[in-house]
């Protein structure tokens, strides 16, 4: 039995994944910024060096930690597997519609990666608040790796969902212009 998929299931992961995405950017991760004074963990993406972190983590004292523990990671615990849900069913969508190509096949294990790297680097958060300013420098680099491939993959995936629909669009566009 072949499922149809109508896009209904990509809008409502992608509506559910924008509004954790604003819960976290205009306010957990706006509020850790202003208490610290810099961009936090979640901000980084191109990592954090061993300096950095223990001094974020210094800044933002045992109050911001606890914010940062029992605000901004419940949310990023909501909002990888929603984002990824997103573009798995954009891909699922786009392949039924107008059949698969090499960009809806890889375009969902690229999101399933992104995820995995954004809960490795979450985990990786969670050890050096707990720890605070005196993580160990083998955490603090593990941590930043999952950054760094966290943002990578995410870009990935999101370009290659991207690429995509950009052709249904200039078909549609310029089939309508004529």
């Amino acid at each position: 039995m072949k499922i149809g998929h109508n896009g209904k299931a990509a809008i409502l992961f992608g509506l559910s994944a924008m509004i954790i995405y604003l819960l976290m950017v205009l306010g957990t991760l706006r509020h850790l910024s202003d208490l610290a004074m810099v961009h936090p963990f979640d901000l980084r993406p191109t990592g954090y060096s061993q300096a950095a972190a223990s001094g974020l983590l210094e800044t933002l004292g045992e109050a911001g930690r606890q914010y940062y523990l029992t605000r901004q990671i419940p949310l990023d615990t909501l909002y990888p597997a929603l984002l990824a849900l997103t573009l798995i069913s954009t891909l699922r969508w786009r392949a039924a519609r107008f059949g698969p190509t090499l960009m809806t096949r890889i375009g969902g294990p690229l999101a399933i990666l992104a995820a995995a790297f954004d809960y490795l680097e979450n985990l990786g958060i969670i050890f050096m608040l707990l720890a605070g300013a005196g993580s160990h420098p083998t955490l603090i680099h593990a941590a930043s790796m999952a950054s760094i491939l966290k943002s990578a993959f995410t870009t990935v995936a999101i370009l290659a969902v991207i690429a995509t629909l950009v052709p249904i669009l200039f078909q549609r566009f310029f089939v309508s212009v004529r």
